[in-house]
C-alpha cells in the first residue's frame, strides 16, 4: 500500500514540511524565521504559535495542491513530554495534554504533536510522534548534578542523533547495538550524546540548561553569576529565561543566530537586513572569535563525552546545520578532536524520512505502536 504521510518538525527558528506519497518524497520545504517574526510571541507560551505555525503547514499543503482529508497519517516531531523509551506514539488526549503544558518546558517541538493531530483529523487519520526530546536511556550515575532537588534530566535532538548512529554504524560495518560514539547535532542547540551499545547514557540538556552556547541558547553559564543576576532586581523571571533561551549564544554576543549572515560579516560582505545583525554590538574579528568560540565550547563537551565512554570511541560523529559550514566552525572543532576517535560527517539532518519512516511502520504494524 502506497502511504500519504505528512511530517511536520518545528523548531527553535524554522519550521520542516514534508509530505511523502509511499517512498517518494512529494515536496519538502523549510519555513525560517527571523527573530522579528518570533518576536511577537517571545514572551509567551509557545502554545500561542500554535495557529501561527498550523496555518504555515495548511499553505505549505494547498501550495503544491494537496487535500489533507487524503492523508493517511500525520506524523510531528516529540515535544517535552515525560521521559520515555525510543519509539514511536499515537497522539491521543493525554499526550496532547502534556503537549500543551509542556511538563519538560517550552519549546516549539511541543507543537510538532499538536498540529499533525489536527492535520490528521481532517483525515480522521492517525497522528504519532517518534523519538522525541525527552528519550531519556542514561545511566544513573549521569543524573547526579550536585543538587538532588535538581537532577541532570535527557533532553536533546534524539531522533536525528539515533538517525545518523544508525547511519555511522553502518559505515563503520557495524550494528548500532555494537558501537560506542559520540554525536553532535548542532542546529539552533546543540546536543552532545555519549552512544555506548545502542543506548545514549549521558548528554547535555540542549534545552537550556548544559553544554555548548549556541546560536540561540547560553547553555552552562558560571552558576554564582547567574545567582546573582536573578536577584539582582535587573531582570524579571521572563528575562532569564530569554537569556537562557531565545536570547541567549550568538544572539546575545552578535544581535543574531543566523551563522551564514555572520559569515558574510567576516568576510566584508553585505549580509539580509532580515538577519538583525547589529554592527554595533560586534566587529567583524568579534564575530569570528565569537564562532570560534562556539566551536571551543563544543570540543570541549565532546572531550567530556569520550571520559563517558574511558576513551573507546569508535567515531565522533557530526551532524546538524552547523556541520555545512566547512570552512570555519567544523575545522575548528576537527582540530581540536581528531586525536580521540575518526569523524564521520552527516550535515543537516533527514529527520523528515526518519519520521515518515516511523510513521509508516507504525501503519503497517500497529501492535508496534507505543502508548503514551
Amino acid at each position: 500500500m502506497t502511504h500519504k504521510v505528512l511530517v511536520v518538525n518545528p523548531g527553535s527558528t524554522s519550521d520542516e514540511i514534508a509530505f511523502f506519497c509511499g517512498e517518494e518524497q512529494v515536496f519538502h520545504t523549510v519555513v525560517r524565521y527571523g527573530p522579528g517574526e518570533l518576536k511577537p510571541f517571545e514572551r509567551q507560551k509557545v502554545t500561542a504559535q500554535f495557529q501561527f505555525r498550523k496555518d504555515v503547514v495548511l499553505k505549505a499543503l494547498k501550495e503544491h495542491g494537496i487535500d489533507p482529508a487524503g492523508l493517511d497519517a500525520a506524523i510531528g516531531r516529540g515535544g517535552l513530554i515525560r521521559p520515555i523509551p525510543s519509539g514511536t506514539y499515537r497522539v491521543d488526549d493525554r499526550l496532547l495534554g502534556d503537549l500543551r503544558v509542556g511538563v519538560l518546558g517550552d519549546h516549539p517541538s511541543n507543537l510538532g504533536g499538536l498540529i499533525a493531530y489536527e492535520i490528521a483529523a481532517l483525515a480522521k487519520a492517525p497522528a504519532f510522534i517518534a523519538d522525541p526530546v525527552v528519550v531519556d536511556e542514561m545511566d544513573p550515575i549521569a543524573r547526579y548534578s550536585g543538587m538532588p532537588e535538581n537532577p541532570r534530566i535527557s533532553i536533546f535532538h534524539a531522533l536525528n542523533q539515533k538517525r545518523v548512529g544508525r547511519l555511522a554504524a553502518e559505515k563503520l560495518e557495524k550494528r548500532y547495538e555494537d558501537c560506542r560514539l559520540i554525536i553532535l547535532h548542532g542546529g539552533g542547540g546543540v546536543s552532545v550524546g555519549a552512544h555506548c551499545l545502542g543506548r545514549v547514557i549521558d548528554v547535555n540538556n540542549a534545552l537550556d540548561g548544559e553544554g555548548p552556547f549556541t546560536p540561540q541558547r547560553s547553555g552552562g553559564v558560571p552558576s554564582g553569576g547567574l545567582a546573582k543576576m536573578c536577584f539582582s532586581g535587573s531582570y524579571t523571571h521572563d528575562d532569564i529565561k530569554l537569556k537562557l533561551k531565545g536570547r541567549g549564544g550568538l544572539v546575545a554576543y552578535t544581535g543574531t543566530s543566523d551563522i551564514v549572515a555572520l559569515k558574510k560579516y567576516i568576510a566584508g560582505e553585505s549580509f539580509p537586513e532580515s538577519s538583525h545583525l547589529d554592527p554595533r554590538k560586534v566587529t567583524p574579528e568579534g564575530a569570528k572569535e565569537c564562532l570560534l568560540a562556539m566551536a571551543y565550547q563544543i570540543a570541549k563537551e565532546i572531550g567530556a563525552m569520550a571520559a563517558v565512554l574511558q576513551g573507546k570511541v569508535d567515531a565522533i560523529v557530526l551532524t546538524g546545520g552547523i556541520v555545512y559550514d566547512e570552512d570555519l566552525l567544523v575545522p575548528a572543532i576537527e582540530e581540536r578532536v581528531r586525536w580521540i576517535a575518526p569523524i564521520l560527517k552527516f550535515p543537516g539532518g533527514d529527520e523528515m524520512r526518519a519520521l515518515r519512516d516511523a510513521a509508516v511502520r507504525a501503519l503497517r504494524d500497529p501492535a508496534s505502536i507505543r502508548g503514551y
